[in-house]
């Protein structure tokens, strides 16, 4: 799959995905081979970062 172009509908589906699929984030990026640092940097774009204790990016 395609990741999302636009900040926010990424946000969405990598969230979904998390919370949906129980995956972390290193396992959502091997799925859908996705560097991990990029997705990570598109969403600080929106003040977003990965949360490891919730599993979900969260606003800063």
């Amino acid at each position: 799959m395609k990741l999302p172009n636009d900040p926010a509908m990424l946000l969405s589906l990598v969230n979904m995905r998390l919370r949906d699929t129980g995956e972390d984030l290193d396992e959502f990026c091997k799925t859908e081979s996705a560097d991990r640092k990029e997705v990570m940097e598109r969403l600080a774009e929106v003040n977003y970062y990965y949360d490891a204790a919730v599993n979900q990016f969260v606003q800063k």
